[in-house]
């Protein structure tokens, strides 16, 4: 009898434990903060073809490794030693605030792709496909897939496939379009949430992300190449 009466209590206790473990957790998850400007941004590595990733430290990385205390260097500094800045915006094919930013966004990269910027488009459409519902009365599952349909609309930039929502999740990006600006040394220095409507709002856009890769690139670390 003793024996029952201690295996029912464990259970009980057990069950207790998973109970405020879980409260714990979504409690967590509630209060998880946007980045903010300086704070430091997080890494990634995302597919952009089959067996194929990017790196966000292949372009931009901590200065000082807070380990060692010495300067960290990029992923990939041997074939690739220079710092970038970094424009990066997560999108859904769904998403219709992001098709009024992408060719505005194009025409920017069309401006600096041959700098220190590199500009990568996060598609978090399979991500969301298994959503319930409906959205801009379309349901999830029978969105377009990105990267054909992204080529169609003229954009060139580089798109990589956030699948599992795995960098949506680190940069509390539901909300879209979500575009973070990171200077070389993976701090990030830009946020933007969304796409306003209204006059001057494509020219106002433009201006402020060109005004922010201009300081960007001025202030990166002289090439080694």
């Amino acid at each position: 009898m003793y024996k029952k009466k201690m295996r029912r209590e464990m259970k009980m206790i057990s069950k207790l434990l998973m109970i405020m473990l879980s409260g714990l957790l979504l409690a967590q998850d509630a209060e998880k903060k946007d980045l903010e400007v300086g704070d430091e941004a997080p890494t990634w590595a995302l597919m952009y073809a089959p067996g194929k990733f990017e790196f966000l430290r292949n372009w931009s990385e901590v200065k000082i490794d807070k380990k060692t205390g010495k300067e960290k260097k990029l992923r990939l500094n041997v074939s690739q030693p220079d710092r970038h800045a970094v424009v990066m915006s997560f999108f859904a094919t769904w998403c219709k605030p992001c098709m009024k930013e992408l060719p505005i966004l194009e025409e920017v990269y069309q401006k600096y792709k041959d700098e220190r910027v590199k500009f990568f488009l996060i598609d978090i459409t399979e991500a969301t496909r298994s959503n319930p519902g409906t959205v801009y009365g379309m349901s999830y599952k029978d969105v377009p897939v990105a990267g054909p349909f992204l080529k169609k609309k003229g954009v060139t930039m580089q798109i990589l496939f956030d699948n599992r929502g795995t960098a949506m999740k680190r940069y509390n990006a539901q909300t879209l379009p979500r575009l973070f600006m990171v200077d070389g040394y993976r701090n990030v220095t830009f946020k933007k949430r969304g796409f306003p409507d209204g006059e001057g709002a494509d020219e106002k856009f433009k201006k402020d992300i060109s005004s922010e890769i201009e300081r960007l690139l001025g202030e990166l670390p002289p090439s080694k190449k």
